[in-house]
């Protein structure tokens, strides 16, 4: 057969198996190495790589076959096999081949893609061996490589060489400036590109716009954003579409909504992105109607709603909280048979967390597992993060055991930081603050697989703060100093106030904040909180005056803080001051809260008239707070009647609960009112509401002892009881007696007294002086508010001891000593 022959059935070949059977007759004929390029030729079109590598093995090395090396690791970096192309280049230098100038730029992409910054410096060496340094299309590779490797310092240094040399084109610029977006550093990216503009060789084109828009955006520079806006238009390359969603993009991101909706009616020729990058910016600026509405005017125009369309909507409605929205319009994407990607359900998940809605978390974690997860080729990323977001909701929706056994699920090599930081930030937020803690501690102990960030360390904070756990929070704020967590710090700093201001630690809190570099409202509003906590509303003043001085503006939060510091520091006119001043001054309408702060203010202070005045001239229904606040204000000054008037009011809200019961029993008990207080806790009983149980906990050298009320389980109960003995028969020489009212029993005073013996408060300072060394503050937290017996104890029992007794009940603090207690009697 001729060989034009077979060069013609070589090229007609429809199957890899035709192939082989021409490849067989050449053998047979001993003329194969006459057609080797017609065959590999043959092999490339019918994607059949093996065999034509099997046949290039066999050539010898020549420049004009390299062709077909390069077609091969072309093939393989359009089909994203990234290591086959390293695989590929590894073995045509192995055999001798040399690269040409076509072949590093497949080869660099390749390494940006995976990314492997070692293996991209390697072949930087190759290039320079080889003398390509100068070749314009390997240079732009080089720098690009760089930038898609982290490698912005190489990258840029690249560039400055093919400046030096003369070897730049407008590609290297862009190339350079993508690579500075890539990595964060926006401004940089807007620098070079005003440098770009000035250099007359090479002019910005469409690629070039597209990659600084999104740097404006990153900054919020949306008047650089204006300017290259311009420069398309005068330029002719507004009407490329990449620079029109480019556009859309960066004025919709800056906040500039109706400048983008501008660009997109302009924009001739519209495709999906335009429309998705229109409904995010909406969505995003939470004007969710306008984001739907688009929707269903791409419906009706009969343009695909693709993923990123939905979940451009699902993912802000999340955002905000607004997770039946969220459910919502997940549920209209299922009905026009979309496929949710792992964002979307991450998405959606974030909204059923928001709002605890465990049944259609439970749901969407039914989809994922039918659907998504554990998928042969799935990205094992994206199976974590759809992971961490079921922990996350399973934990916020209160199904702690659940969540920890999907966390378990996980093995510790494979638990990325924010596996750690939802379980941990789960039980913090949800009431299970010991198991935060001790989650924490394990995580400590692997740090050669993951290290905490700053919100790992803020969630454990917060669990520290729940159980005034300052020797741990200690430990902790010492475990931040030695790593500089910078990036987030303001964020631990205000964690940090917080902690030590609900640990009983007022002063350091204090010193956290005067270390802090930044500032922001939340660091002002922790420690005001914190002084008010402590009664000092003198220092909580101060904080509000310099915090205006700061120049921020006090919102609701903050007038709800400063008042309940004059509450609690018994500082009436002041109170009455701030409040007066909120509307007329500083334009916040006081809300019902506001106005519970100003009840119980009145009422601690004795002028329950003018708590009751107050409730009447309220703009607003009053809500059960503030009843419980006049409540409480006549259990303090024995008004019984206004305060069965104010527990009327509770029931008729359908608001009872054993707060609001255990005041009214104070109140009818303090009054003798024997009966009363019996048809009180009968009602209790049959209406199923039970008290909560008396529980402290101290803290000591060896962790946290907790007793509850009339506790006698504890292995050093005798010794406890003895020196408890011992206190209150010394005091009672100093002039206690016993306030047998908080007993709460119709039973004679001695047997008051006995039953005032086993509150939980008292074990537990018994304990904290039997196991504490003189000097050392005893640090008490309970549950409920303290009993009154106990903090007249507690006053006395302070004159005579070595220590300073700081308690924190489900109010506020008291520092108890040599007889005074820091509250004043505003408790």
């Amino acid at each position: 057969m001729a060989v034009a022959a077979f060069a013609t059935l070589l090229r007609q070949c429809k199957t890899v198996f035709q192939a082989d059977i021409l490849h067989q007759q050449l053998l047979a004929k001993g003329v194969l190495p006459n057609f080797s390029t017609n065959l590999i030729a043959a092999y490339v079109a019918l994607s059949a790589p093996l065999h034509a590598l099997s046949l290039l093995r066999h050539l010898l090395p020549s420049p004009d076959a390299v062709f077909w090396w390069n077609a091969l690791i072309r093939r393989a970096v359009h089909l994203d096999f990234h290591y086959e192309v390293l695989h590929l280049f590894c073995t045509m230098r192995r055999l001798r081949w040399k690269p040409d100038g076509h072949t590093f730029p497949f080869v660099f992409k390749a390494c940006g893609e995976i990314p492997s910054f070692r293996h991209g410096v390697s072949i930087h060496g190759v290039v320079c061996v080889n003398g390509f340094d100068s070749n314009v299309f390997v240079c732009n590779a080089l720098v690009a490589m760089y930038g898609r490797c982290g490698g912005l310092d190489e990258a840029r240094k690249m560039f400055d060489e093919m400046i030096e040399r003369g070897v730049i084109d407008v590609v290297s610029w862009n190339s350079i400036v993508s690579s500075h977006v890539q990595s964060g550093d926006s401004r940089s990216a807007l620098q070079l590109f005003g440098r770009m503009k000035g250099d007359t060789t090479s002019r910005p084109d469409s690629v070039s716009l597209v990659n600084v828009l999104p740097a404006c955006s990153a900054v919020g520079d949306w008047l650089k954003g204006k300017q290259v806006h311009g420069y398309a238009l005068r330029n002719g390359l507004f009407e490329d579409v990449f620079v029109g969603n480019a556009l859309v993009d960066m004025y919709a991101k800056c906040g500039m909504i109706d400048e983008a909706g501008k660009v997109f009616e302009r924009m001739q020729f519209k495709d999906v992105v335009s429309w998705n990058s229109m409904v995010t910016g909406y969505s995003q600026i939470g004007r969710f109607e306008d984001a739907l509405g688009l929707l269903e005017k791409m419906r009706k125009d009969g343009i695909e709603l693709n993923v990123v369309t939905w979940t451009a909507v699902i993912a802000p409605y999340a955002q905000r909280e607004h997770g039946y929205e969220a459910i919502d319009v997940f549920r209209q994407m299922q009905l026009c048979k979309a496929e949710p990607n792992v964002v979307t359900l991450v998405s959606l998940l974030s909204g059923c967390a928001a709002i605890g809605a465990l049944i259609q978390g439970k749901e969407t974690h039914c989809y994922a597992i039918k659907c998504i997860l554990n998928r042969d080729g799935n990205d094992p990323g994206n199976d974590l993060m759809l992971t961490n977001a079921l922990i996350d909701m399973y934990a916020k929706c209160k199904s702690s055991i659940v969540a920890r056994a999907m966390f378990d699920s996980i093995a510790p090599y494979h638990r990325s930081v924010v596996t750690w930081t939802v379980m941990i930030c789960g039980y913090a937020q949800h009431g299970e603050a010991n198991d935060a803690l001790e989650l924490f501690s394990q995580m400590l102990k692997q740090e050669k697989y993951v290290k905490p960030n700053a919100f790992t360390i803020s969630c454990a904070l917060i669990a520290c703060a729940r159980l005034s756990a300052l020797r741990f929070g200690r430990q902790i704020h010492a475990y931040v100093l030695r790593n500089q967590h910078s990036s987030q710090m303001h964020f631990v700093s205000n964690c940090l106030i917080d902690m030590y201001s609900k640990s009983g630690d007022i002063d350091t809190a204090r010193v956290v904040f005067d270390n802090m570099q930044q500032r922001n409202a939340i660091s002002w509003t922790s420690l005001m909180t914190g002084y008010g906590m402590h009664g000092r509303g003198k220092e909580a003043l101060w904080v509000f005056d310099e915090m205006r001085r700061a120049g921020l503006v006090p919102d609701g939060v903050t007038f709800l803080v400063l008042l309940y510091a004059c509450s609690h520091s018994g500082m009436v006119e002041q109170g009455i001051e701030y409040f007066n001043a909120m509307e007329n001054e500083f334009g916040v309408s006081p809300g019902a809260e506001h106005h519970a702060c100003m009840v119980d203010l009145f009422g601690r202070a004795g002028r329950l008239d003018e708590a009751m005045k107050l409730i009447e001239e309220m703009p607003m229904e009053p809500t059960p707070l503030v009843w419980v606040a006049l409540l409480n204000g006549c259990r303090i000054h024995a008004n019984v009647e206004l305060g069965e008037y104010a527990a009327n009011r509770l029931v008729a809200l359908d608001s009872e609960n054993d707060g609001s019961y255990t005041l009214l029993s104070n109140l009818y008990a303090g009054a003798r009112r024997w009966k009363d207080v019996a048809r009180i806790r009968s009602l209790m009983k049959h209406t199923g509401i039970k008290k909560r149980p008396g529980c402290s906990w101290v803290q000591g050298k060896k962790g946290t002892t907790s007793f509850f009320v009339g506790d006698r389980t504890h292995p050093q109960f005798q010794q406890i009881c003895e020196i408890l003995a011992d206190l209150i028969h010394r005091i009672k020489i100093l002039g206690y007696v016993p306030e047998t009212s908080f007993a709460l029993h119709d039973v004679d005073d001695e047997e008051k007294g006995d039953l005032l013996f086993e509150h939980s408060e008292k074990l537990a300072l018994a304990f904290g002086i039997l196991t504490s060394p003189p000097g050392m503050p005893i640090r008490i937290t309970k549950n409920l508010r303290v009993c009154g017996d106990c903090h007249s104890a507690f006053t006395y029992i302070s004159m005579i001891i070595d220590y300073e007794i700081i308690l924190r009940d489900s109010s506020r603090f008291h520092h108890f000593k040599k007889g005074s207690c820091s509250c004043r009697g505003y408790w």
